[in-house]
């Protein structure tokens, strides 16, 4: 495991484009997930355990993002076939183990991410409702570790000024965790 962390927010870049495959069998698309606020798109996968020790927090702030206007997608890029608790059969059982509010996709070419220039899971990149960045930050406090309760929630606060101003804070601190797993 490589600890990676994220790089400064790249402030009004444009979301590039996908089309990905989900666990529910449906195919998702950036248009088609963005949220008349706001989208989240979180870069995560089922084996790091930065993810683990934030999983159920991202869960918690994506549905209540939501009630502001702000919609999510967790993308996997991961090569799974040295990482197999990262497989797509995996992902369908942490995204209903876990009830996800938002889809779940699989990045199987790693083109999306790649595109993104995701690093680490989680990697997170918070886009106005134009769809412009204005996050590039960490969920919490938390690392390997969850974060005691009652730490400020960066992702959270970000993503609300987001909303109601369509520009995310100056000062955000990194998001890190474990690199992504790259295709030789």
């Amino acid at each position: 495991m490589v600890r990676m962390e994220t790089p400064v927010c790249d402030f009004g870049w444009p979301a590039p484009d996908f089309d990905l495959p989900g666990v529910d069998g449906k195919r998702y698309s950036l248009k088609g997930v963005a949220g008349p606020n706001g989208l989240l798109v979180m870069f995560i996968c089922n084996h790091c355990p930065y993810v683990k020790a934030v999983i159920e927090r991202i869960v918690r702030d994506v549905d209540e993002l939501r009630q502001h206007g702000v919609h999510a997608i967790a993308i996997m890029a991961n090569d799974p076939a040295d990482y197999p608790e990262d497989s797509f059969d995996n992902m369908k059982r942490v995204a209903e183990q876990y009830r996800f509010p938002m889809p779940y996709v699989w990045d199987e070419s790693q083109a999306v991410a790649r595109a993104y220039g995701a690093v680490c899971t989680p990697d997170f990149f918070g886009f106005n409702n134009r769809l412009e960045l204005q996050y590039r930050g960490r969920l919490d406090a938390s690392r390997k570790e969850t974060a005691p309760e009652g730490v400020r929630r960066d992702l959270f606060e970000a993503m609300l000024e987001v909303a109601r101003t369509g520009h995310g804070p100056k000062d955000q601190i990194p998001s890190m965790g474990c690199s992504i797993k790259w295709r030789a």
